[in-house]
């Protein structure tokens, strides 16, 4: 039984609908509503009946609630606890990130640490480059892919894919693409920018057929954030990490192209130099990051 979707479910009764209650949890509307399902679906029971206007505790959720708002007050008592253990980290923290999950993911991380831990103050530098972590004086990284350094510790965060996705608007015009030859039948946008010619690699769903295309791009770019309002205004098809807007496919102004072909998937890590002497504020945000991240994308496709 996870006791953290008792208190959740409480939260939710309390505040008389998800919507208030993410709000007052800081938490994901979605990841809310999911919670509470899971929890019934744990118990095999009904909890609560939802209707477009309000919520109504089912009999055996009324006996539910009295064990989750228990549960509810021992994680209040706790976070005090915790709190006051916060309050006394104290210290710089010096962090890197690639580009395009600066305001995605590095800057509400940093705003909820912040929160939590007043008296760390926090700087980021952001660069596309494997940073030197002496040299550049950072604590703690953010990065993709494999770990080659010996000297450096990792904790993986997420494992996403990047998607192939264009405008609604954009595929109204066209036949869209049903295989990756295809896709040299549109304009194509990619992260590059050195090289002329770009390469895809898709895996069918199925996990049996790979396909490798070769294209060159009408439109070329180091910046995932640049490209994405070309993609937004119909210039073509290209591939989008999740991370990057990821409200952008939720609101369906950009849709996934192709679905049955994917892209490789990527790990995001953390990581510090591998010395026994981790400091505080070190410690304490890779325990928050990695609980909270995770909550930033619920969803991600892998």
């Amino acid at each position: 039984m996870d006791l953290n979707s008792l208190v959740i479910f409480a939260k939710v009764v309390e505040a008389n609908g998800f919507s208030e209650a993410a709000r007052r949890l800081k938490m994901p509307l979605a990841t809310v509503s999911r919670r509470v399902a899971d929890l019934e679906d744990q118990l095999g029971v009904r909890l609560l009946e939802r209707s477009t206007r309000s919520l109504r505790l089912t009999d055996i959720g009324s006996e539910v609630l009295e064990h989750a708002q228990r549960s509810a007050e021992i994680s209040d008592a706790l976070q005090n606890i915790v709190s006051d253990h916060h309050s006394t980290v104290s210290g710089t923290l010096r962090l890197s990130a690639p580009p395009n999950i600066s305001d995605s993911l590095l800057t509400p991380l940093i705003c909820a640490f912040r929160l939590s831990y007043p008296k760390v103050q926090v700087r980021a530098l952001i660069t596309d480059r494997f940073v030197d972590h002496i040299a550049d004086g950072i604590d703690l990284a953010f990065r993709l892919g494999a770990l080659k350094d010996s000297t450096l510790v990792a904790r993986k965060v997420l494992t996403y894919r990047h998607q192939l996705v264009a405008s609604p608007d954009y595929l109204k015009t066209c036949e869209p693409p049903r295989k990756p030859q295809d896709l040299l039948n549109h304009p194509l946008l990619a992260f590059s920018y050195r090289k002329s010619d770009c390469t895809w690699t898709f895996v069918h769903a199925h996990g049996k057929d790979t396909e490798t295309l070769a294209f060159h791009p009408v439109v070329a770019m180091n910046d995932f954030a640049g490209l994405t309002p070309a993609l937004l205004s119909g210039a073509g098809i290209g591939d989008l990490p999740p991370v990057v807007s990821p409200q952008l496919m939720r609101d369906g102004l950009l849709v996934e192209v192709m679905p049955e072909w994917r892209m490789r998937a990527f790990d995001l890590s953390m990581v510090h130099l591998g010395n026994r002497h981790v400091s505080g504020p070190v410690r304490v945000f890779k325990e928050f990051a990695a609980q909270m991240v995770p909550t930033l994308f619920p969803d991600l496709p892998i």
